[in-house]
This record gives structure tokens, sequence and C-alpha cells, in this order.
């Protein structure tokens, strides 16, 4: 495994995601696991985050303590499946501002196609960290770093659910120095470039767009 691939192996992920592979799994159970797994895995992202020197008071002393200034963090959801992670993410840095990336996928091409893009204005200034439930060819992730890139910031890190080894081995031979946090490696993508054995369309059943 490439040094910038975190497999986050732990029994919590191997609980949600089993749940989020059940096809009888509804929509609003879907929708909650995935922010939930959003949250656990900022956490995850976070852990080399720097911090700064703040002096807190308590109700017996002053202290100084370390604190993340969320003004620097900017968490960007590809959509629409990554808009739940997000809103994970922002649970746990409530401080921090939000971005947002949306592609339609080619079903004969497989190929990411870029439709919407809205940063905030100093993004630049600001460690990214993108999040998407899938990342199977990793053709939109890798849009989306692009697109960062051209707005004049590398991102921090890039959390996924679910990942097949061809999308991992792609992105991280496109930037090998860009942490990447995957909740569980699956085994391959089928003709479609479905990842399997997966969880099907993660926008789909977050939002019951299927039913």
């Amino acid at each position: 495994m490439k040094e910038n691939v975190h497999i986050l192996n732990h029994p919590m992920f191997e609980h949600k995601i089993a749940m989020l592979r059940d096809i009888n799994t509804r929509p609003g159970v879907f929708r909650q696991i995935v922010r939930e797994i959003g949250f656990l895995e900022a956490y995850e992202a976070l852990r080399d985050i720097d911090t700064v020197t703040t002096t807190v008071t308590t109700p017996l002393e002053k202290t100084d303590r370390q604190l993340i200034d969320g003004s620097k963090l900017c968490f960007v959801s590809i959509m629409r499946a990554g808009l739940e992670m997000a809103a994970g993410a922002r649970d746990l840095l409530p401080s921090a501002s939000e971005g947002f990336i949306a592609m339609a996928r080619d079903e004969v091409t497989f190929k990411p196609h870029l439709s919407y893009v809205k940063l905030p204005r100093t993004i630049a200034e600001k460690k990214a960290i993108i999040l998407d439930p899938m990342l199977a060819t990793a053709g939109s992730s890798i849009a989306a770093v692009k697109k960062l890139i051209e707005h004049g910031v590398k991102p921090y890190a890039f959390c996924c659910i679910i990942a097949a080894p061809e999308g991992i081995k792609a992105f991280s031979e496109a930037f090998p120095d860009i942490p990447l946090y995957v909740g569980c490696l699956d085994r391959c993508l089928n003709e479609k470039a479905y990842i399997l054995p997966g969880l099907g369309d993660a926008g789909d059943r977050i939002y019951g767009t299927n039913d």
C-alpha cells in the first residue's frame, strides 16, 4: 500500500459500513451513517493538524491549551454524495468553512463532468479536506484536486468511505503526497465502474432517488 494511503481498520468503521452496504437500510438511516463516518474520518484526517496556543480560563485558574484554528480549514464536498460527509465534518469543527464541487458521471465513458464550483474567497489561505463517499476510478477526486490547485490550494487530505484498488492506484499516482483516508478497501470495479461489493450509488441511497 502506498505511504499516503490510510485504511481505517477499526471495528466502528466496519460496523457502520456494513450497515451502509445492506440494501434494506433506508435513506434516513443511510444518510445519518454517512454523516457519522464523515465526522470520524475528519477526526482521523486532523490528527496531525497544526494547533495554536491559547489561554483558557477554567473555573479555577488560567491555563495554556492547544486549539485548532477552524478559520484555516475548509471541508470541500464533491456533490451530491459528499454533502452528508461534509456535514459530519462540520459537526466536528463548526468554525471551518465549506466548499462545493459538483460532478456528473458520464455513464458511457465513466468520466466526470464538472458542473459547479463554489469555494471560499480565501481558499488559498486554508487547508482543504475533500470528502466523497466513493473512490471508484478516482476520476472525480482527481478532477476535484486539480480544481482546488487551480484556486491556489493543494488539498490537505481526501476522505472516502469505500474505495476500489483501481481508484487508490490512480489517485496515489496522480497525487502521491496527498493523504488518502479510506474507511474500507473493497475488491474491484465491475464493467460499469461500480465498486464491488460496494454499497450502490451513494447519492441515490442518501436521498432516496433510487426508489
